[in-house]
C-alpha cells in the first residue's frame, strides 16, 4: 500500500513539473515568435517586425483605463508592466484627428469605436481603395476596405487606413515611379494564409511606388496597407530601438511576459 501511494504522489509530481515546462516552453515559444530586422531594398533602408498571430499576441492600443489616450509606446508599457508584461515590438497604427481619435474604422477588444469610411476623400486615406487591418485569434489580414465592408468578419482588433500599397499582388494604381512626395513610411503586410504579418518602416524618405514595392517584390506579400507617414515609429527593443516623437493616436504592438 505503501509503494502504490508512493508511485502515485511521484506520478502527481511528475505530471505537474511535464505542465510547468509546457508552460514555459509555450511562453519561451511566444517570446522568440516575434521576429525584428533591417534591410536594404532597392538600396532603401527598412526596419521590418514579422509577428506569427498564432505565437504572439498582437493588439491595438488607443486609450487608457482612465480614457486617456495612450500616445506613446512608454505609456503602453507603463500600464502593461503592472500585468507583468511589455511591448515586443509596437508602431503607429492608422491616422487619426487632432484629438488623436481614428480618422476610420477602429474596434479594440471586440468593440467598434469608429464606423467604415467607405467613400473616397482627401489625402491619403481618401485614397481608394484603402483597407482594414483584421487581427483575430487565428488570423490577421489586410482587406480592402470595400471587401471588408461586405463580408464584415470578426475582428478582436481592427484599424482602417489608406492607401492600400498593394491589392491582391499589385501596386495601388495611382503610386507613380516618379513621384516626388517623399516620407518616412509605415505599413503593413500580411500572407495569403493569413498567418504572418510583417510590420515595415522606411528608415530614409521613400515614395509611394518604394514602399510599395518592398512589400510586393521583397517580401512577397498579397495585400499590404499604408498606416502613416511623416509621423511613423517604431518600438523594437531587440533592435535596441523605441523611436519618441509626436503623440499617437491608435497604436499596434505585440504584448509578451516582461522580463
Amino acid at each position: 500500500m505503501c509503494v502504490a501511494i508512493w508511485t502515485i504522489d511521484v506520478l502527481r509530481n511528475l505530471t505537474a513539473f511535464i505542465a510547468i515546462l509546457a508552460s514555459l516552453s509555450l511562453t519561451a515559444g511566444a517570446a522568440l515568435a516575434l521576429e525584428c530586422r533591417e534591410i536594404t531594398f532597392d538600396k532603401l533602408p527598412f526596419t521590418l517586425c514579422e509577428v506569427d498571430i498564432e505565437a504572439d499576441d498582437l493588439r491595438l492600443f488607443l486609450n487608457d483605463k482612465d480614457g486617456e489616450r495612450f500616445g506613446h509606446f512608454s505609456s503602453i508599457n507603463a500600464a502593461l508592466s503592472d500585468k507583468g508584461q511589455q511591448l515586443g515590438f509596437a508602431m503607429n497604427a492608422g491616422m487619426y484627428h487632432d484629438d488623436r481619435s481614428p480618422v476610420g474604422h477602429y474596434i479594440e477588444n471586440g468593440k467598434e469605436q469608429m464606423r467604415v469610411i467607405p467613400n473616397a476623400g482627401p489625402g491619403n486615406f481618401g485614397m481608394l481603395p484603402n483597407g482594414v487591418l483584421c487581427i483575430q485569434s487565428d488570423s490577421v489580414r489586410v482587406i480592402e476596405t470595400l471587401e471588408y465592408n461586405e463580408d464584415r468578419p470578426e475582428c478582436r482588433y481592427a484599424t482602417q487606413s489608406g492607401p492600400m500599397l498593394v491589392i491582391d499582388g499589385k501596386l495601388h494604381p495611382r503610386f507613380l515611379v516618379d513621384s516626388t512626395s517623399r516620407y518616412i513610411r509605415n505599413g503593413v503586410g500580411t500572407t495569403e494564409d493569413g498567418k504572418k504579418a510583417v510590420f515595415a518602416i522606411s528608415d530614409r524618405s521613400v515614395t509611394f511606388h518604394e514602399f510599395g514595392r518592398l512589400f510586393r517584390d521583397e517580401l512577397k506579400l498579397p495585400n499590404a496597407l499604408f498606416l502613416d507617414g511623416n509621423v511613423s515609429r517604431i518600438h523594437a527593443p531587440s533592435l535596441d530601438r523605441s523611436d519618441r516623437g509626436w503623440y499617437l493616436g491608435p497604436i499596434v504592438g505585440v504584448v509578451e511576459p516582461k522580463n
